[in-house]
Order: structure tokens, then C-alpha cells, then sequence
């Protein structure tokens, strides 16, 4: 039965495959009304076996549609439309570096009034805030895990507000604070990562939201792809990075009634500073060694949760210094008449949700080993359990030689 079916009945089935699973894909994550989209991929579709129909070759098939796919996007090519800056006011969380400092810049340029809150008013980045960016912009000491700096942040921004609302949101703070395997990972360190990335994030959200339902604007969360895939060693941070991933997704479709728009951005892997600080690293390897059991120890071994940071450390040196991805990202979720749902700032996002949605488990899990830390050493256990077990075999063996001999 099999070979009634050639080469290019298969490049057909699969052509028409991507067609109609990226239209209904498309149709589930955007904002559109249903009944146009699915037209255009069903008109899309058929068209497709039409030309099929008519014999033409599968290769020039593919040529064809490779052809309208580059005649589509060179008639895009122009600068997306964006919304007047003019009275618009964003508050951002996160400032001293990274992301949030270059966010903030960037807006600042634009015209819009920042708000940008820092962890410390007299650090590098709040002087450097200050020097770089215009009188409109405001700084304002904020550790949003504390509700009270919170309360007094929301405080100080309607002051300088006045009648206004407030336009965006964008939620930055982040941190990491522990990279290792989840079982090593102290309990205190889930509830650091949780503290900052869920709760604070929640909890600035909850206070700016009625300035935002006001004016109708817009929410930015800054995630991670490690909350919606299992790398290893990120048990914590990805753990509280899929709770804000929930609690986005959830807040988009309660905050449509009122007008106003949620987007989470994923970035890729960027250097950031807390990322490529190795002090930091080594300070917190050095009290996961003091932390750590006894019994835990020798079953992982020292030697197996310094290679672990060790790794880090060098994947972070090859992660890419330039932040303009995300800083567009965010400039048009904040900007952008119809903003997405989504956005994959950085290269190989768009390979990776790929393989993690469409491939087997086994190819996805060898790629996110892959791609992160490529791990040399099992726990010291394994190594002896491995070894024990192979001098047994060397043993039997040896046994079953002299039994011959005899």
C-alpha cells in the first residue's frame, strides 16, 4: 500500500501540513477575529492543490511558495506603525543594568516619560540614568519586594502624573539566584526567585493597574524561555518564570474588557550584568558547598557542582552582548497598535519552540543538553555504581575464562 504513494505526494502532505497548522496556530495566538484569518489559510490551502492537482513539479512548488513568502515580507519591509509618544508615561522595573537601563534609555529618546526604578539611587546605573537621559525621566528606589516601597513608588507616580494614566508597565526585575541541580538548590533559593520574579512582579501589577485601565495601555512582562522549558540546572528561576508565564497569560484575557494589552517578551541568552558577574557566581557556589548536606555531597560530588558553575560561566561569555532585540520587542508591545501576545527577542528562539513543540521528547531533550550546559561528569555516586558494575563484568568474565580452560 505503501508504494502507491511517491516522493511527492509526501512533500505535498507535509507542504499542506505547515499551511494549515501555522493558519490555525496564528488564528489561536493573535487578537484577530477568527472568521478572515481562517479564510485566508483555507484559500491558501486549496490553492495549493489546485496547482497540485494540476501536475506541477514539487520542486517548483516549493519555489513558488518561497517566492510569494519573499515578495510578502519585502512588501513589509517598511517601519512598523507605532502609536504618538505625546503625554504617553511608562513605568519600568529593574533599572540599575541590563535590560531595564537600556529600556529606559531608549524610551527616554523617544519622548516618552520613564519611570524607572533602582534597587540603589547612588549605583552606576542610576548615575549613569541620570547623565544619559532627559529631565522627564524619574528615578525611583524600589525593591518590589517590599510593599511599602511599592505603595510609595505608585504614590510618587500619580503625584507627577496628575490627571493622567498611566500608558505601560514594563515588569524587568529578575533575578537567578541559584544555578544547579533542583535537588541541590536550597529552599531558600526557590523563594528568592519566586519573591522577585512572581510575587514582586505581581504585586506591582496589582498597584499600577487601575493608572493602566485608566489610560487603556499596556503590560510588559520580561520572562524566560527556561519557564516554559525544562533546562537543567534552572529548576528555581525557570520554576518562577513559568508561574509569571501563567499569571500573563491569564491577566491578558481578564484585562481585555477594560482595553488594556499584555505582552510577555522571551529573550534569548544576553550578557547581562548579573549573568556575566562570575564574583557573584562563585560567591554563591562557595555557600551551596557550605549549604549543601553532608550526605548530598558525597553523593553529587564537589567536583561534579563545579563543573556545573564552571559551564555557566563559559556559556555566558559566548551569550550576546547587544540588547536592541528586546529593547525593540519592548518598544513595540508598548507601541505597536496590535501588539502580540508573544514576542522571541534574540536568534534560535523561533528553532527552539519549534523542536520543543513539534519534535519527540527524546529530540528535545537532546537538544536542550545540547544547547546549554553540556554536562562531562555524572554524580560521584553514578560513577561508582558505573564502576563497581563494570569491574563485575570484568569479573564474571574472567571467571567464565578459566571455566573454559578447566
Amino acid at each position: 500500500m505503501m508504494d502507491d504513494y511517491n516522493l511527492s505526494f509526501w512533500i505535498y502532505l507535509a507542504v499542506v501540513t505547515v499551511l494549515v497548522g501555522g493558519g490555525i496556530k496564528k488564528i489561536l495566538a493573535s487578537h484577530l477575529s477568527t472568521g478572515p484569518t481562517l479564510v485566508v489559510w483555507l484559500g491558501a490551502t486549496v490553492l495549493v492543490e489546485r496547482l497540485w492537482a494540476f501536475c506541477l513539479p514539487a520542486m517548483l512548488l516549493l519555489v513558488l511558495l518561497a517566492l510569494i513568502c519573499y515578495i510578502y515580507l519585502r512588501s513589509r519591509t517598511g517601519p512598523p506603525p507605532t502609536l504618538p509618544v505625546q503625554g504617553k508615561a511608562v513605568f519600568i522595573t529593574g533599572c540599575d543594568t541590563g535590560f531595564g537601563n537600556a529600556a529606559a534609555k531608549c524610551l527616554d529618546s523617544l519622548g516618552i516619560d520613564v519611570f524607572a526604578t533602582v534597587l540603589d539611587l547612588t549605583g552606576d546605573g542610576a548615575r549613569e540614568l541620570q547623565k544619559s537621559c532627559s529631565s522627564r525621566l524619574t528615578l525611583l528606589q524600589v525593591d518590589i519586594t517590599k510593599p511599602q516601597q511599592v505603595q510609595q513608588a505608585l504614590l510618587d507616580t500619580k503625584a507627577k502624573l496628575g490627571l493622567r494614566g498611566l500608558w505601560g508597565l514594563v515588569n524587568n526585575a529578575g533575578v537567578c539566584v541559584n544555578l544547579g541541580d533542583a535537588e541541590l538548590s536550597l529552599m531558600s533559593n526557590y523563594r528568592g526567585c519566586m519573591e522577585v520574579n512572581f510575587f514582586g512582579t505581581v504585586s506591582v501589577t496589582q498597584s499600577f493597574l487601575p493608572l493602566l485601565r485608566q489610560s487603556k495601555g499596556r503590560i510588559v512582562n520580561i520572562s524566560s524561555p527556561a519557564g516554559d522549558q525544562p533546562f537543567p540546572c534552572l529548576a528555581a528561576y525557570g520554576s518562577s518564570k513559568a508561574a509569571l508565564n501563567l499569571f500573563t497569560e491569564t491577566l491578558r484575557h481578564e484585562l481585555q474588557p477594560w482595553g488594556v494589552k499584555v505582552s510577555i517578551i522571551q529573550p534569548s541568552s544576553f550578557r547581562t550584568a548579573p549573568s556575566s558577574n562570575n564574583n557573584y557566581w562563585e560567591q554563591k557556589h562557595k555557600q551551596l558547598l557550605q549549604s549543601v548536606s553532608p550526605a548530598l555531597l558525597e553523593e553529587y560530588g564537589e567536583d561534579y557542582m563545579t563543573e556545573t558553575i564552571n559551564l555557566f560561566q563559559s556559556f555566558t561569555k559566548h551569550a550576546n552582548p547587544d540588547f536592541s532585540p528586546v529593547i525593540d520587542a519592548i518598544v513595540q508591545a508598548l507601541l505597536s497598535p496590535q501588539p502580540q501576545a508573544r514576542y522571541y527577542a534574540g536568534p534560535g528562539l523561533c528553532l527552539m519552540y519549534f523542536i520543543n513543540s513539534y519534535c519527540p521528547f527524546s529530540i528535545r531533550n537532546r537538544f536542550l543538553q545540547k544547547i546549554f550546559l553540556k554536562k562531562t561528569l555524572m554524580p560521584r555516586a553514578l560513577r561508582k555504581q558505573s564502576d563497581q558494575e563494570v569491574n563485575h563484568g570484568l569479573h564474571n568474565n574472567n571467571n567464565e575464562e578459566k571455566l573454559q580452560q578447566l
